[in-house]
């Protein structure tokens, strides 16, 4: 029925919204909100009517969820940063109907899911700030889920990516985007030490590291990838513990994965986090190397490579 016509890893930095403004950084995000205006264009050309985004500001405790009220309006400041964001309006329109048609497959597939249609949450700045640059005349309806996911197994979350998917070409009559908001290695400046930050990568092993995991996905190694994710997101100080990522290479089939990723923004770093904007052509796959769902089957917690 429906279609995933596009599905993208892509930056939220604060300091885009920053680089509007009038200052010594004004425009030195360009590239980035320029990533983000070719991936809206793209949007349209493939008639994407809602964008899923998976929202590594959006921390959760328990469970996972989705936030697809009718409409959000509002007016943002960061708490964690908000000398970066501060007072920025946003209206959007969301997709209950998606919205709920997500969740219910996500329990379906054995991961435990909510929506949440009748609410008075507002998405967090890993969806306002994308949608401020690709959305910006509500052409889009929006649905974001949760990806600072603190107690959760990464298998759940590449499954509840695999089961999006299904419920989108399944049950969904219309065309949809999934982001992975995030960066790669999320590892801040020091305090004190932010502003000779701006433009780096904290460390010479973790901007090493996200260049050779974008070597990777350029070549498609996808199960390489896939096997390291775990300790990536660890040792290399993945947001959101990388969980978004595991959403976006599960709704595309993880290891079974057959595309290459085609880098729109090449990688930067921002206040010592690795940043990028890259698209993921979506293929036909079986699914079969998704992994099963973990915490419904899982009686106590197992510590490993499983879970963050």
């Amino acid at each position: 029925m429906g279609k995933l016509a596009l599905a993208a890893k892509i930056t939220h930095v604060p300091s885009m919204y920053l680089s509007e403004l009038d200052g010594p950084q004004k425009g030195f995000r360009q590239p980035a909100i320029d990533g983000h205006i070719e991936i809206g264009r793209r949007c349209r050309e493939l008639g994407v009517d809602t964008i899923v985004v998976f929202d590594t500001h959006w921390l959760v405790n328990a469970n996972y969820h989705i936030n697809c009220g009718e409409h959000f309006k509002g007016n943002y400041t960061s708490g964690e940063l908000p000398h970066f964001i501060s007072n920025m309006k946003f209206e959007y329109d969301g997709n209950p109907e998606l919205g709920k048609i997500l969740a219910a497959e996500c329990n379906a597939q054995g991961v435990e899911t909510l929506a949440h249609d009748k609410t008075t949450l507002d998405p967090e700045y890993g969806t306002l700030v994308p949608m401020r640059y690709m959305n910006e005349d509500r052409h889009f309806k929006v649905i974001s889920v949760s990806a600072m996911c603190t107690v959760h197994y990464l298998n759940d979350s590449a499954r509840l990516g695999w089961a999006m998917r299904k419920a989108i070409e399944e049950h969904y009559d219309g065309t949809v985007a999934i982001f992975a908001s995030g960066s790669l290695s999320h590892r801040f400046a020091q305090n004190g030490q932010a502003p000779k930050f701006a433009t780096k990568t904290w460390s010479p092993f973790l901007e090493r590291l996200d260049h050779e995991v974008v070597r990777m996905w350029e070549n498609g190694e996808w199960e390489d990838f896939c096997e390291m994710l775990p300790e990536y997101a660890v040792k290399g100080h993945g947001e959101g513990f990388m969980h978004d990522t595991a959403m976006l290479l599960g709704a595309l089939g993880w290891s079974e994965y057959d595309q290459k990723a085609e880098i729109l923004t090449p990688y930067f770093g921002s206040s010592g986090t690795g940043q990028i904007n890259a698209v993921f052509p979506v293929s036909k796959v079986s699914g079969d190397k998704v992994p099963a769902p973990q915490a419904s089957v899982t009686e106590s917690f197992i510590p490993g490579s499983s879970r963050i």
